[in-house]
Order: structure tokens, then C-alpha cells, then sequence
């Protein structure tokens, strides 16, 4: 009899899961994102996808620098894409994305138990995950450098600020931009800043909790104060090159596999990104060292990325939970792996990773690891953009480093009072 039921209940589950497919077989499902989130090879699985259950993707992707207002917009409205991508963070979803409205509980998914423990938790709300990990985690915000022209000019990788201005003013010398950086994006010239949050907290111990529980700010920090400093001075020196506002994220691989420029803060997919590009640059011509800034010499770790979520009041939920399971099958995780350049790993387990031996020795060189700001310290992340656009005034002369601090401050003074932060009440 048991067997009986148990059978039934078998065949009850198969009927069921074939009725939902064919209920969602020439469904479209919206799914936004910003740039550089939504790789070709997750396109790819979505054709993949649809030949196998009839359901459209139609990736809506948007300029980075539009994409959190416009992604705010829609989420306040309640007219949202089925799917949308959002920074992870266990504040953030919270008080930005206020997930427990605006996604659908994700806990009882197939793949949730697979989900890395430490992305799981920035993706969690009192124990119920929202989001699915959509890019490698385990890299981090280094600066990725031409080992042959440091070899031609006999140089090594800085410990100390000071020796980065001194290789930097060599490797101008000898007629090559030290630093490729690229504004006009609006958020790469920002991890200058946040990345270093690790040697904020090195040199101002505790500083992290103090600004979570309003009790200091970024104004009063001596070493935050240097820190955006050393950041102008950088580009005031001309080691970021004299087109620094218009460059572009997209055309860093052309300019480093050009040897024009030396550096460039990048993950470490990097390297493969160049070499897939342009073949006859050896992908391990490329060699990593933490940013130097403040001195520092811990490796900056954030278990924070890009990921997915089910808007709650998507009419297609079922067909969108249908994608993210189909994406979280070990066989398309590992094909995202093996064919996004820039991806070594993806947070979730039974993978394999491609970490080259240059790599792992970098990883390696840094037994001391850090967490990142934007994912230590509340209302920092959702600013992103907005402290890109102070920098781009301290850059262009409109702001001084301490009006930069004063803005950020203000900006999540602002943020915590409206999410009722009881520490700002």
C-alpha cells in the first residue's frame, strides 16, 4: 500500500511539473540587467532554454550608469520585469531593495542548497534567500599589470604608495601610461575608493561598526580623507593619461593588449578576457598586486555580486523560476565557467574552477584577507554612481576631497533616515 502511494505520489509530481511547462510553453519573461552582467554564454542557455520548454527571455539590458534609478523606478511603481538584477548584500536587499515586497522567497528552489554559504547570506533576509549569484565572487579588485613592460623597465610590484608613484613616474618616463582608467562609465573609477575599505579599517580599527552605527563618518576619518586624496593625486600626476574622463570599461582589454598602458584595476578573469580578444597576447603576460593605496597589503574579498531576482509581482513567477533553475543546473554553471573569459569559478558547489598557477599565486601572496566597504558599511553601496560623480568633480577640480566625504556622508544619512535606520533617528 505504501508502495502504492508512493508510486502515485511520484506520477502526481511528474503530471504536475509537465502541466506547468506546457502552461508556460510561448511565455516571454522580461529579465533586466545592468552592462557586463548578462554574458553572451547565458544568452546562449537562453536559446538553449527556450528550445527545451518554449519560453522567451527577452534580456533588457541597461547602461550602468541609468540602471539603479531606472531599476528604483520600476520597482516603486510596482511594474518591474519578471526577473531583475540587483547587487547582492545583505543591507542593501533591505533597505534599497526591500526584498521581502519586491522578490519571491527563493529557499525552497532545487539549487538554493548548492548557492555558496557566504553568497547565500548576502542574499538572505532572517534565514529565506531572494537572489541567485549571477557572476565569479571569488575574484577580486586587483591591479592587473604587463608583466614584459615591468621586466623591460626592471620593476616590482609596490607594497607602499610611495613605490607605486615611483614606478608609475617610470613607466611615464619611459613614454607608456602607468594606469588605464576609464570615467565615462560612471563606476569603474569608484573602487578606488570603497575597495580600500580594508585599509580603512587597518588604519582606523572598528571604523566600519562606527559608521554602521552613526557614530562617526567618513568626514572625521584622517584615513579617508588621504585615501581620496591619493586617488586625485594619482590623476593629477597624469599617471591615469590624459583621456582618463572619456575612456571607456569596454575598450580596456584593446588598450592593455596594446602595451600603451601598464595597469588597470580589473578581476581576475582579466587576463583570459584579453587573450580571447586578441590571441597573440599570452594571457600570462599578466600579473596581479593589491592596490596600494593607504599602503595597503590585505587582499580586498567581497562576497558580493551581481544577482537575479523574481519580481513578486511578476504575472509569469513560474516561468522565471523555471529560468533560474535551468541557468543553476550543474551542466550550464559549468558552461557559463568554461566559456565567460572572465570568469575563474561561480559561487555554487560540485564546479570546476580555472584558476590559472599565476592566480593562485597571487591569491597567495595575500594570507591577510579584508571585506570591502561596500558590502561592510550600510547606504555606501547603493551610491555607487553618486560617489562616481564626486570623484569626477574632485577629478575636474569642482570638489575638494573633504567635500567628497561631506556628500557621501550626507548621501547615506539620507539613505538611513528613509529606511528608518533607529541609529539615525
Amino acid at each position: 500500500m505504501n508502495f502504492l502511494k508512493k508510486t502515485l505520489g511520484v506520477a502526481l509530481t511528474l503530471i504536475l511539473c509537465f502541466v506547468i511547462a506546457g502552461a508556460s510553453a510561448g511565455t516571454t519573461i522580461t529579465y533586466m540587467a545592468s552592462s557586463d552582467w548578462v554574458m553572451d554564454a547565458e544568452m546562449d542557455l537562453g536559446a538553449k532554454f527556450f528550445e527545451e520548454t518554449g519560453i522567451t527571455v527577452d534580456y533588457q539590458i541597461v547602461p550602468a550608469d541609468q540602471y539603479i534609478n531606472l531599476l528604483m523606478t520600476k520597482l516603486n511603481a510596482g511594474e518591474c520585469t519578471d526577473i531583475f538584477g540587483s547587487q547582492g548584500g545583505r543591507f542593501d536587499i533591505v533597505t534599497q531593495l526591500n526584498v521581502e515586497k519586491n522578490a519571491l522567497p527563493l529557499s525552497g528552489e532545487a539549487w538554493a542548497s548548492n548557492v555558496d554559504p557566504l553568497a547565500a547570506a548576502e542574499l538572505s533576509v532572517n534565514g529565506v534567500l531572494y537572489g541567485q549569484p549571477i557572476q565569479d565572487v571569488s575574484a577580486v579588485w586587483a591591479v592587473a599589470y604587463n608583466k614584459q613592460i615591468f621586466s623591460d623597465l626592471s620593476l616590482s610590484v609596490p607594497t607602499t604608495y610611495a613605490e607605486l608613484k615611483t614606478i608609475c613616474q617610470t613607466i611615464l618616463d619611459s613614454g607608456i601610461t602607468p594606469i588605464y582608467e576609464c570615467v565615462s562609465d560612471g563606476w569603474h573609477h569608484v573602487l578606488w575608493f570603497p575597495e580600500m575599505g580594508v585599509a580603512l579599517e587597518k588604519a582606523e580599527p572598528g571604523l566600519a561598526d562606527k559608521l554602521n552605527r552613526n557614530e562617526t563618518t567618513f568626514a572625521q576619518s584622517t584615513a579617508a580623507l588621504t585615501l581620496v586624496s591619493q586617488i586625485k593625486e594619482m590623476a593629477d600626476l597624469g599617471y591615469w593619461g590624459d583621456n582618463y574622463m572619456a575612456n571607456t570599461y569596454a575598450d580596456a582589454t584593446k588598450n592593455i593588449a596594446s602595451g600603451e598602458f601598464a595597469m588597470f584595476v580589473a578581476n581576475q578573469g582579466f587576463p583570459s578576457e584579453i587573450h580571447v580578444a586578441y590571441p597573440d597576447f599570452p594571457a600570462e603576460n599578466i600579473g596581479y598586486f593589491v592596490i596600494p593605496l593607504l599602503d595597503n597589503q590585505i587582499l580586498n574579498m567581497n562576497p558580493v555580486g551581481p544577482s537575479r531576482f523574481v519580481y513578486s509581482g511578476s504575472a509569469n513567477a513560474d516561468a522565471a523560476k523555471q529560468y533560474l533553475a535551468f541557468i543553476a543546473q550543474p551542466e550550464n554553471l559549468q558552461y557559463l565557467v568554461d566559456n565567460v573569459p572572465k570568469y575563474n569559478a561561480l559561487p555554487y558547489s560540485g564546479l570546476q574552477n580555472r584558476y590559472s598557477d599565476e592566480i593562485k599565486a597571487f591569491y597567495d601572496a595575500y594570507p591577510v584577507h579584508g571585506t570591502v566597504y561596500q558590502t561592510l558599511v550600510k547606504y555606501l553601496n547603493p551610491q555607487w554612481m553618486e560617489i562616481g560623480k564626486e570623484l569626477t568633480a574632485m577629478l575636474q577640480g569642482d570638489e575638494t576631497a573633504e567635500q567628497v566625504l561631506a556628500n557621501i556622508d550626507r548621501n547615506r544619512a539620507d539613505q538611513a533616515k528613509a529606511a528608518g535606520d533607529a541609529y539615525w533617528q
